[in-house]
């Protein structure tokens, strides 16, 4: 977190966190929305099924290493990018969910016991 001496640190660009996380699909569809390809073709391209690529494409199932490879080698996107986004993702859900952080909450105290 970036601190400034007499500024809120929630006032800092670089300190402030999206309302919403981004998940990997969203930037692949994105993409291939900007260049034409129709999902059909891409997932055909690709050798997955079009449910696969349509469920990946709206956050509904995770990019995986090597679906993130498999979009590099067909669209030129960094897989390593991909994977990063997906793990943010993935820790921004897991923040969001209340019963998730209850147990947490449960697992510090105990360990705060030993």
């Amino acid at each position: 977190m970036i601190e400034i001496p007499g500024v809120d640190p929630q006032m800092i660009a670089n300190n402030l966190e999206p309302a919403f996380p981004t998940h990997p699909g969203e930037i692949v569809k994105d993409e291939i929305e900007y260049r034409g390809i129709s999902q059909r073709k891409l997932a055909e391209q690709m050798g997955i099924g079009y449910s696969v690529l349509n469920e990946i494409l709206n956050a509904r199932r995770p990019v995986t290493e090597k679906t993130a490879m498999m979009f590099e080698a067909a669209l030129g996107l960094n897989a390593e990018t991909l994977i990063r986004l997906q793990t943010k993702y993935n820790m921004r859900m897991a923040l969001k969910d209340k019963t998730f952080m209850q147990r947490l909450n449960e697992i510090r105290k105990m360990a705060a016991i030993f």
